[in-house]
């Protein structure tokens, strides 16, 4: 067993252990915003929104996490303090998700969604970045591992917050599920910490970080590079009907097929789970095979699952089209990461991995408002084929 997964990764068993817990701490930031998705629809009728309403809110996380970014890639590349960043991400990001609890109107969840959303963001720099130095010759495996790690807190966050929410009100269910985000920085802290200094490469090198002066002139050079620019506006474009998928969804399940708060959790954990079993297998594959098939077929299976979600007339049908959906859309993300990696010297990996999430973060924000002034004059249904679309232009973006 130890052996065939060595022979796959190309990573010894000893080298596993980072990986994986890196992974962990990306779980902890979509623990949050996995739980929050299964939470809005009782959020909306407790505090009575509309669709547009929602869809502001999380036009504001996005463009939050946008600002974000670009702040983070300077702090990675220039200071080198790639845990250090990770350990804050999850801590301020936990804090203030527990204070949504508390939140008892639109201005209050609108500041602490900004929060939240410059949080989550702030991880992925220094977390691909450190993974990428780490392991050159196995990048694929590694991040498809981070977003292994992603679709976890993605699938264990909705089933959770399910059954929670069964027995507590909305507020108290917030409370109980920020604790685990603390533990989980307290882990990454304690076990990563002593390789802040320096994050030495596969061959034993290491590099602290670089000037003010070298950090602009690299990321110049960067959004010069047209392949890296072509790049991130694909990723982003698709990452704009991920964010609808993910907003729009549960809202559909619970207001539309009229299902209860648990089933609402299990249909976006299945969504999540094909995304888990997926992203490893599309990282390696694509080690082998290249990024540009593997991110084409992952595009076009999506656009199509997509337009016929609305044709399914039951939950039961619902979920099972959005699982299959889940093993097509998220297989594409660690082999973007990958992608932009490729492309970019390893000293700007931070940055690189600025401009990707930039773009997606762009992007998205506009996807949940757009959404929400569609769901409120057209219906829900008609979101799904503005989505589809959207998953369309992707497509002929990778050529």
């Amino acid at each position: 067993m130890i052996a065939t997964i060595e022979r796959l990764s190309g990573l010894e068993w000893k080298s596993q252990g980072t990986v994986f817990l890196v992974g962990f701490g990306h779980a902890g930031t979509h623990w949050i915003i996995g739980s929050i998705y299964v939470l809005l629809p009782y959020i909306q009728r407790d505090l009575q929104f509309s669709y547009t309403a929602v869809g502001t809110l999380f036009t504001v996380f996005h463009f939050s996490a946008f600002a974000a970014n670009f702040a983070s890639g300077l702090l990675v590349d220039v200071t080198g303090r790639r845990v250090a960043l990770m350990v804050a991400s999850l801590t301020l990001g936990g804090a203030a998700f527990m204070a949504s609890g508390w939140a008892l109107g639109m201005p209050v969840l609108m500041a602490l969604m900004i929060l939240i959303g410059a949080t989550n963001n702030l991880w992925h720099p220094p977390a691909i970045s450190f993974l990428s130095r780490l392991y050159p010759n196995s990048r694929g495996y590694a991040l498809s591992i981070h977003a292994f790690g992603a679709s976890f807190g993605d699938i264990v966050a909705p089933l959770a917050m399910g059954v929670l929410l069964v027995g507590l009100t909305w507020q108290s269910t917030v409370k109980l599920s920020a604790l685990p985000v603390f533990l989980i920085a307290a882990v990454i802290g304690v076990f990563l910490i002593a390789r802040d200094s320096h994050t030495p490469d596969q061959n034993g090198e290491a590099k602290r970080g670089m000037s003010l002066k070298e950090y602009f002139t690299g990321i110049s050079t960067l959004l010069r590079d047209r392949s890296v620019v072509g790049l991130a506006l694909m990723a982003g474009v698709r990452s704009m009907a991920q964010s609808g998928l993910l907003l729009f969804i549960p809202l559909y399940l619970a207001n539309v097929l009229q299902v209860g708060p648990t089933l609402v959790g299990v249909g976006i954990a299945a969504m999540q789970l094909g995304g888990m079993i997926a992203g490893p297998i599309a990282g390696t594959w694509s080690d082998r095979a290249g990024r540009r098939p593997v991110v084409l077929a992952g595009l076009s299976g999506s656009t199509l699952v997509i337009a016929a979600l609305t044709l399914a007339g039951n939950e039961v049908l619902f979920i099972a089209g959005i699982s299959l959906l889940g093993f097509l859309l998220f297989a594409v993300r660690p082999v973007v990461h990958s992608w932009m990696m490729d492309l970019t010297p390893p000293d700007m990996a931070g940055s690189a991995t600025s401009v990707l999430f930039g773009a997606q973060s762009l992007l998205s924000g506009a996807a949940p408002l757009i959404g929400g002034l569609i769901a409120d004059t057209w219906g829900l249904g008609a979101v799904f084929y503005a989505l589809a679309g959207t998953m369309l232009v992707a497509n002929v973006m990778v050529f």
